[in-house]
């Protein structure tokens, strides 16, 4: 017969922490087997690439074991929190490929039943109202080495605080003239458990409640009890709210019964180089205009991963590489990067988009006569097929595929040099033109009609492939090379200086002259393609009938990479 424990152990192997706890709980038949968890957001902005990764690891864990999970909003600071950030947060999920248990949630969906969990607190002595100031509150508490100094209320008969507690509900008091706060230990060491307040007086228009509220929960009071109200059984979260965690504990021991007990495990956050992710700091940059909004394809938002190119699968499969750690670390932002790169490479068509365009002049190809050439949409897809792509006397190529005086290990265009137009001809530039100011109008070239890619003479050999676009074919496009937001690492640790004085420069590029292949005249917002040796680039939203707009989504290689190790 087998050993159970030796079966756990095994089954355990390979596993994270988390999934570890969750085996073990199911092992113990902990909450019926149930496993049941919840991703709650506050609706005070947009979603970040953080925060995806807690989603996938929620809604992950709960495919994982068949079980359920809940998007609850933790909308109990109406101050900051607006519909756009709820309706962006469940459109970034659905984007994600997530579904959510039954309906959205809200914290706002259990007031009731919080401020009737209070005053049952307050009727057993574990709750008071207090009426001191903010500042002399957070003085009293003191510091974690020294015990903290009780309120002068803090053993006011209970009668008396219910009866401020329901004048506070009915709008009595003014913002800021008194709390209710949980009666826990005032020397501990947390100092989460020193009192903690439970709620403040705040008239202010809710986005759900509208003002039937003028007292709302706080966060340590709100969330631990909506998880118990909704049945969760993992409640996972980021490491700062580790030290919370004793007291979502106590809240529950004046509350729960021994049947069922929500846990909160802590995983570290997640941190990535050459990016900020504080929602505070985001506003920031989107209230300053430093960016063009939430979904600025800069951003590190889902929203604006999404606008630059960035797929939800490649997203996932970041978070799966990454891992779920117990201690905080920085990530290479060039590992998500890859991730996208990774995907697109397998999925992304590849076309050809000249960004800036000099004419190229084929004097011995026929005036007025059009060749279609057949190329492959993607050589790792093999039910990609292919497309035509028309070929003609006068053509664009890259400006910088050119030089005038090129050096021995430049293999592109030069003055008698011969280069092939990718799936076409060989080419040899036999002549060039310049304007007044010297800069480069026009390469007249001859072709070799016997080398054409595929053909009987495509075995011919030279060192340089170029990309190009037939000029009477092109469509016209704009095309915004987007890079990394900031140029140092970590824009966060430096004391002396403001996160902002790190934005790169270069984060931007517009180009308003690029030519297209005309396969991409009916491509719309989101398509994806591979330019070919430029990079991937996705149709943004801004494109109109008449104006493409592109963005670049990555490089084909990280250029940062070589930055790096310098």
């Amino acid at each position: 017969m087998s050993d159970p424990e030796n079966e756990k152990s095994r089954k355990n192997s390979g596993l994270n922490f988390i999934e570890s706890i969750i085996e073990e709980d199911l092992f113990n038949n902990k909450n019926q087997g149930r496993v049941h968890l919840r991703f709650p957001p506050e609706p005070n902005g947009y979603l970040h690439i953080g925060h995806a990764k807690s989603i996938c690891l929620n809604f992950g864990l709960a495919k994982t074991y068949d079980g359920l999970c809940n998007l609850r909003f933790d909308d109990t600071n109406p101050e900051k929190e607006e519909v756009e950030y709820v309706d962006s947060i469940m459109e970034d999920i659905s984007w994600l490929g997530f579904e959510w248990h039954d309906k959205p949630y809200y914290a706002s969906d259990y007031f009731e039943q919080l401020y009737d969990w209070a005053v049952q607190l307050i009727k057993n002595g574990k709750a008071y109202v207090d009426e001191q100031a903010q500042e002399k509150i957070s003085e009293q508490r003191g510091v974690p080495t020294r015990p903290g100094t009780e309120s002068p209320f803090r053993n006011r008969p209970p009668e008396e605080s219910l009866g401020l507690f329901a004048r506070m509900r009915d709008g009595e008091f003014e913002n800021g003239t008194m709390v209710l706060r949980a009666k826990v230990d005032m020397a501990s060491p947390n100092m989460h458990m020193r009192d903690p307040i439970m709620y403040r007086i705040l008239h202010q228009h809710h986005h759900r409640t509208a003002d039937k509220w003028c007292i709302y929960p706080m966060y340590d009071w709100a969330h631990g009890q909506s998880d118990f109200i909704e049945g969760i059984t993992h409640s996972v979260c980021t490491l700062e709210f580790e030290l919370h965690r004793p007291l979502y504990d106590w809240f529950l021991d004046q509350l729960a019964d021994e049947r069922y007990r929500p846990q909160q495990i802590e995983f570290a956050r997640l941190n990535l180089s050459y990016t900020v992710m504080s929602k505070r700091k985001l506003l920031e940059l989107v209230r300053e205009a430093y960016v063009n909004g939430w979904d600025d394809p800069r951003m590190p938002t889902i929203s604006g991963l999404r606008r630059r190119g960035y797929t939800p699968l490649s997203i996932r499969n970041f978070a799966d590489r990454i891992g779920v750690a117990k201690r905080n670390n920085v990530i290479d932002v060039g590992l998500l990067e890859f991730s996208v790169r990774e995907h697109l490479n397998q999925i992304a068509p590849r076309v050809f988009a000249v960004l800036d365009p000099v004419k190229v002049i084929i004097t011995n190809f026929p005036e007025g006569e059009v060749e279609q050439m057949e190329l492959v949409n993607n050589p790792e897809d093999p039910d990609a097929g292919s497309r035509r792509v028309p070929f003609s006397r006068e053509i664009y190529i890259e400006r910088d595929d050119f030089m005038e005086d090129p050096p021995k290990k430049f293999f592109r265009m030069g003055p008698g040099r011969e280069v092939r137009l990718k799936g076409a001809y060989i080419v040899k530039c036999e002549d060039f033109e310049k304007d007044e100011n010297g800069r480069l109008t026009e390469i007249h070239c001859s072709y070799d009609p016997t080398s054409k890619s595929g053909g009987t003479g495509a075995s011919r050999k030279v060192k340089g492939t170029l990309h190009w676009v037939s000029v009477q074919h092109a469509i016209d496009a704009e095309v915004r090379l987007y890079d990394r937001l900031f140029s140092d690492e970590d824009p966060n640790g430096h004391n002396d200086k403001d996160f902002k004085d790190f934005i790169n420069p270069e984060s931007l590029k517009t180009l308003t002259n690029c030519k297209l292949e005309p396969s991409l005249k009916s491509a719309v917002p989101e398509d994806k393609f591979q330019f070919q040796r430029l990079g991937y680039f996705c149709v943004d939203k801004d494109s109109t009938p008449t104006q493409l707009v592109i963005n670049r989504t990555v490089p084909l290689r990280d250029p940062w990479a070589k930055k790096s190790k310098r």
